[in-house]
């Protein structure tokens, strides 16, 4: 998780509300200090650190002596929304609209990892369903263009780019006007990294603006340069009309609470945060769900929002159906294996689960997505007859999917051993109507599968989630789920939600655990990692 040491830091520093008997305003002033000091340690700028001191004393003593209990929900909230208050400036950021061109303009300095993060935001848009393409219009940086084509031809986004021509503002022009002819709905253009004291390049860069007159222009910004962000994020903006910003490199380092800050101080709102080198290593900005998990909250909200984008059940009637009566195919695997992709990393997953932030082991994630893109493939050497189960895998089928899919006959055998175990289990469900094949279950839940996650997140009882992040967080969460009859209890529990289960199921923890024995024997949740794409997509039918 971003800045994981002042979360806990900050965490450290509530705890002790909820471990004394008396909160008097001793204590509260120093369980501010702690939360002052631990602001201060990740570069947060200082008058902002004790401005949000002073408004969090200021409305936990205005309460009308509240009791304990009521005071430290009190406290909480106040630190959490003096957060949420830091980073979120008054402007809204621009709405990239659908089924038009929209023109982004991405500027920075230099080595602030811009031009990955045009990539990492085109693929964003890209597993959305966009048509995106990329402009490279670097021309002082040696090599610019060769890796926004590598990065690209990775991500199988096209791209306009040219050796020879050495203006900008002719590539960046011809670029976008060649993309717009194609109907591509997002162009993204690059442009050299440049700093506020190159008078020249900033004027190319205001030539690459009027040239482009993009929608909207994005900074990106370096969190490593701490709080000296503000000061260059200013002079961009004084150039030209930066519109939302961008913060790379937040993958833990003791600045980044600086750079957060600044952003709040040039009222520039952040859309997007990079967590790391990888594709995937890319989150949406909220500051709400941001603060949330930092005090290690958790973000629900986000969490069913991320299940139901990738498993969005209104559009799933035929596989429902299927599910309600306790049938699953290897198709059905296949697709599922795609919706875990579509969620993204699974350590930001975990991280929306209360207590869960840091729950996989190092290394867990990568290994698990290395064997779902496997299963993939050995799917993809599958006939239809196959796929749909009509036709059972003999064991000559099983040696040509092996050697047509670069496996060994031992990685084909998990995969159909790992078939039939979950194939049993949602047999056992749908029989037993915990599918949503109960008494108008299913129908309830398609005609409004938005109260069915209210639902969901309503049943979501802190206390038990807190337990689920305790001391050996997920993997004891697991062997608990191995016990007899606690597979059965939870899901009788979950009887009145009349099908929600079919939406989690990608997130079921007995059928996650069986799996996880067959993908390297992590445990827990570590293989289910998302590529943050949907691999190959889904086969046709």
């Amino acid at each position: 998780m971003v800045l994981a040491d002042l979360g806990s830091k900050l965490t450290g520093a509530l705890r002790k509300l909820q471990q004394a008997p008396v909160i008097d305003e001793e204590l509260l002033t120093e369980c501010l200090k702690e939360i002052t000091n631990a602001l201060l340690e990740s570069d947060v700028n200082v008058k902002a650190a004790m401005e949000l001191r002073n408004n969090i004393k200021k409305q936990v003593l205005l309460e009308d002596n509240p009791g304990n209990t009521n005071k430290r929900k009190l406290i909480q909230k106040a630190v959490c929304g003096e957060l949420v208050r830091l980073l979120t400036p008054e402007r809204e950021p621009f709405k990239l609209q659908k089924g038009k061109s929209n023109v982004v303009m991405f500027v920075g300095l230099q080595g602030s990892g811009k031009t990955t993060t045009c990539t990492k935001f085109a693929h964003y848009y890209q597993r959305k369903g966009w048509k995106t393409a990329l402009v490279c219009a670097d021309t002082f940086r040696a090599g610019a263009f060769d890796q926004l084509k590598q990065n690209a031809a990775k991500a199988r986004i096209p791209f306009y780019g040219s050796y020879s021509e050495t203006d900008p503002v002719v590539i960046s022009s011809d670029g976008v006007s060649t993309f717009r002819k194609e109907k591509y709905e997002l162009i993204i253009v690059d442009t050299s990294g440049r700093h506020k004291q190159e008078a020249t390049l900033f004027k190319e860069m205001v030539q690459v603006y009027d040239g482009v007159k993009p929608d909207d222009v994005i900074f990106v910004m370096d969190s490593h340069i701490g709080q000296a962000c503000a000061e260059q994020a200013q002079a961009f903006q004084d150039a030209i009309p930066v519109g939302s910003v961008i913060v790379t490199k937040l993958d833990g380092h003791a600045k980044g609470g600086g750079a957060l800050s600044a952003v709040s101080a040039t009222n520039a709102p952040i859309i997007f945060i990079g967590t790391g080198e990888h594709m995937e290593d890319f989150e949406k900005f909220d500051a709400e769900s941001f603060v949330s998990r930092l005090m290690g909250l958790g973000d629900l909200k986000g969490l069913f929002q991320t299940i139901s984008e990738a498993v969005p059940l209104d559009k799933q009637p035929e596989l429902m159906n299927r599910l309600a009566k306790g049938q699953f195919t290897m198709r059905d695997l296949y697709e599922q294996f795609g919706s875990i992709q579509k969620m993204g990393p699974m350590s930001q997953v975990l991280s929306m689960i209360p207590g869960m932030n840091g729950a996989l082991p190092a290394g867990a994630e990568q290994e698990g997505t290395k064997k779902i893109k496997k299963y993939m493939i050995m799917m993809d050497s599958m006939t239809d007859d196959e796929l749909d189960c009509v036709k059972p895998m003999v064991p000559s089928r099983i040696l040509r999917v092996a050697r047509g899919s670069g496996a060994r006959l031992e990685e084909v055998d998990q995969l159909l051993e790992e078939y039939k175990r979950m194939s049993k289990m949602v047999g056992k469900m749908g029989k037993s109507g915990l599918m949503g094949g109960g008494k108008g279950g299913k129908d309830k839940m398609m005609r409004n599968p938005q109260a069915a996650m209210k639902n969901m997140q309503n049943m979501m009882d802190p206390k038990m989630l807190q337990q689920m992040g305790g001391e050996g967080g997920m993997m004891n969460m697991m062997k608990e789920m191995q016990q007899p009859g606690a597979m059965e209890q939870m899901m009788e529990a979950m009887g009145g939600m009349g099908g929600m289960q079919e939406m989690m199921k990608g997130l079921d923890p007995k059928m996650m655990q069986n799996m996880m024995k067959n993908m390297g024997g992590m445990g827990g949740m570590g293989g289910m990692g998302g590529m943050g794409g949907a691999g190959r997509g889904g086969r046709r039918r």
